[in-house]
């Protein structure tokens, strides 16, 4: 039976692969133990991939269970969440950490291995919040301002440098536009959800008494008509899984861009799927002061760094992924953009306390 390590397993990501992974043993780590399924890992650990120590005890983890396939979710997303503020941190985790993943595979295969594919799931934010139409994975990344953006396109460029020493292994970077579905809370969901996800007492007040905070936009009808894609959190597990049962005739790298089926959403689309009240104000520049305030009082969890990427417009061209599944393709991909965000807000009643931490499962 393949055996297949997974980082960040704890996340909401993390959960639904281990749903399209039944026939696998499954060895997983994280900073926390997940709050369900621990009885489906072979061998679970817990784990920091910001310490340098991380890297010898996952070559041992390799080694011992014979790994042949590794899926590297972890990272910090949401900094409220994870209780990780530290930017620094933060980058530690995301980005040394991605790269303290690919030098155990590579020592182990150096030492005899067959760990023969290696899964990164970056992020459409890695483009940038503004970019042409359809871009494809040729496109410059040129991610700012956010720090988890900016992680996101680091960790994708250490992935690319270094999948040459990984020696038998493949490796497959997988830039997801934003996640949504039912059990999903990032930046845009949450904000067209007008969820209070601050973690002051003013945020678990809102929260508590069911309060739906407006979508700010600045007035302007250009940015009613900005674009987004979504994809299903479920369909990418279902993508995951799918790569790791492909068999690969050689090692090789393959980046590819993913979201919904069929046409994007104006953000105008998106709000009237989500029944949000939008309020206009006069510029930009009040937008994101007015979300700064209520992020120092604890009402919203939406950093203002945040903001470019929620009034930007960033599409992707998804050829590369349908060439890839072939006929599967609507089997693996099955939900369309409108489909997968109306997802978001099916039986979704508002949380009364933050959702549970987890180290991967979103993306802005």
């Amino acid at each position: 039976m393949e055996t297949v390590f997974v980082t960040g397993v704890a996340g909401n990501l993390g959960g639904r692969l281990l749903a399209n992974l039944a026939n696998r043993r499954i060895i997983a780590v994280d900073m926390r133990p997940p709050i369900s399924g621990v009885e489906s890992f072979t061998h679970f650990e817990e784990m920091d991939l910001g310490e340098e120590r991380s890297c010898v005890r996952m070559v041992s983890i390799l080694r011992q269970y014979q790994v042949s396939a590794v899926v590297h979710l972890a990272f910090v997303i949401d900094p409220l969440q994870n209780g990780i503020l530290d930017v620094d941190r933060m980058w530690r985790i995301n980005v040394a950490g991605t790269a303290r993943v690919m030098e155990a595979i590579a020592e182990v295969n150096r030492m005899g291995g067959d760990v023969r594919k290696f899964i990164f799931p970056s992020s459409v934010s890695a483009y940038g919040p503004e970019t042409p139409e359809f871009v494809t994975e040729d496109f410059p990344l040129a991610a700012h301002t956010l720090p988890y953006a900016v992680h996101k396109k680091e960790a994708d460029e250490v992935v690319q440098k270094r999948a040459h020493s990984l020696g038998v292994c493949s490796t497959f970077i997988l830039r997801p536009h934003i996640f949504v579905g039912s059990s999903m809370q990032n930046y845009l969901v949450g904000a067209l959800r007008g969820t209070p996800t601050g973690q002051g007492r003013l945020g678990k007040r809102m929260r508590q008494k069911q309060t739906r905070l407006p979508l700010m936009l600045p007035y302007g009808r250009q940015y009613l008509q900005k674009k987004f894609q979504f994809v299903h959190v479920d369909d990418i597990a279902r993508l995951i899984a799918e790569i790791v049962d492909k068999k690969t005739e050689k090692s090789r790298l393959e980046i590819m861009n993913v979201a919904g089926r069929d046409q994007p959403l104006t953000l105008a689309q998106c709000a009237e799927i989500a029944k949000a009240k939008i309020i206009r104000l006069p510029g930009k520049w009040l937008c994101k002061l007015v979300l700064k305030l209520m992020w120092r009082l604890g009402i919203s969890g939406i950093p203002p760094d945040a903001f470019p990427y929620m009034i930007g417009s960033f599409t992707v061209n998804t050829s590369r992924l349908q060439a890839f599944l072939g006929n599967s393709y609507r089997q693996v991909i099955r939900y369309t953009v409108a489909e997968a965000l109306a997802d978001s807000f099916v039986e979704a009643p508002m949380q009364t306390e933050p959702l549970a931490k987890g180290l991967v499962g979103t993306s802005p």
